[in-house]
């Protein structure tokens, strides 16, 4: 148990280790209750505890480095990568291309949400896990912009009737404004920005629509966007873009 006597000014150990990349809160919360975060030594017991910094917090015996500045890196997602560390079927990850794609002293970045294994496209990286939570959550309303590549007909009208949101299989997706871009013949691309982020919202819709997707690109994920971002390659965005979105997050969240 961990000594009572800890100082209760400061911030709590989870946010602390969020910020400082170890995961997100919840995740370091989970971690705390399964005996893994100790301070000087002693196992901690509670989320609850208050630091002014983490020297002397260890996670599974290691030391936790203090917390750095949040930053946010945006990586061109090929097709045939799954979003995450490792893979029980042995498929490559994104880590597998992140090895040479991220800037020298990124250091441990997270994922910003997920996209499929076949889907490309704008992904953001962060150090931090409070900003990953708080861009993840439904209700930051963070706009999500993607274009698809899709067999089939389709008419601006029906692309229209998704600003009111739609029921599918029993799952209820919210507003989406979709435009059917210039073009002829079977495939076309539809451009999609929504807000929710539900898993596979995106095919799901289309393919309720008649529409087959062969394709699917997330080109805008808030203000940052895909541009000309190489597939594959990653690059770091400037501090003051970061820390002006942050504060914007915080003020929505009021």
């Amino acid at each position: 148990m961990v000594d009572k006597r800890l100082p209760e000014d400061g911030d709590r150990i989870a946010k602390l280790l969020a910020r400082a990349g170890v995961a997100s809160r919840r995740e370091v919360e989970r971690m705390i209750a399964d005996g893994r975060v100790a301070i000087d030594g002693k196992i901690l017991d509670t989320p609850a505890v208050k630091l002014s910094g983490l020297k002397g917090v260890t996670v599974d015996g290691r030391s936790v480095g203090q917390t750095e500045a949040a930053r946010l890196f945006a990586f061109h997602k090929p097709a045939g990568l799954i979003t995450a560390e490792r893979d029980p079927k042995g498929r490559p990850t994104i880590y597998t291309a992140l090895r040479n794609a991220l800037p020298k002293g990124a250091g441990r970045v997270m994922p910003v949400g997920r996209l499929d294994f076949n889907t490309e496209g704008l992904l953001l990286l962060t150090n931090d896990g409070e900003l990953k939570r708080a861009m993840e959550l439904p209700s930051s309303g963070i706009p999500r912009t993607y274009r698809a590549r899709a067999f089939g007909d389709v008419t601006q009208a029906q692309l229209d009737d998704l600003i009111e949101g739609i029921e599918i299989d029993g799952i209820r997706y919210g507003r989406i404004e979709a435009d059917l871009e210039r073009g002829s013949g079977k495939n076309r691309w539809v451009q999609m920005t929504l807000t929710e982020g539900k898993n596979r919202e995106v095919r799901r819709v289309l393919e309720h629509l008649g529409l087959q997707v062969n394709r699917l690109l997330r080109v805008g994920y808030g203000p940052f966007e895909l541009d000309e971002l190489p597939r594959g390659q990653a690059v770091e965005i400037r501090q003051v873009d970061v820390e002006r979105f942050r504060k914007q997050l915080k003020r929505n969240s009021k």
